[in-house]
């Protein structure tokens, strides 16, 4: 007597046809092509995610950059002294110091 994979697969394409619900035209009703979409889809998303983080940085740069600017400094500079002195702030916090508190952004590039 052979083993027919029935329920099991049965299980398993629902589930793909279920998270590829709202694709278009095929992609969400027939399980081969839906399987494709899905393995796409998951690859796209990874790889923005990554564009994505790398898009917020450079918008924090952009931004402790036109802080600095007005405190005349550049940006290089700001970020070498930080290191030379083993200030640890990360971009993030820059970029929230820089755009909230621009007394305190001052006060710290005068500071180094």
């Amino acid at each position: 007597m052979r083993v027919k994979g029935g329920t099991t697969r049965r299980r398993k394409h629902n589930k793909i046809l279920k998270s590829t619900k709202g694709y278009r035209m095929t992609k969400n009703n027939l399980y081969k092509v839906a399987h494709e979409a899905f393995l796409h889809a998951g690859q796209y998303a990874y790889t923005h995610r990554q564009k994505r983080a790398a898009e917020v940085r450079r918008l924090w740069i952009n931004k402790i950059n036109a802080a600095c600017k007005n405190n005349n400094i550049q940006y290089k500079d700001l970020i070498n002294k930080l290191k030379t002195n083993n200030i640890e702030l990360n971009r993030m916090v820059l970029a929230d110091i820089a755009t909230n508190n621009s007394e305190v952004f001052s006060f710290l590039v005068k500071s180094l």
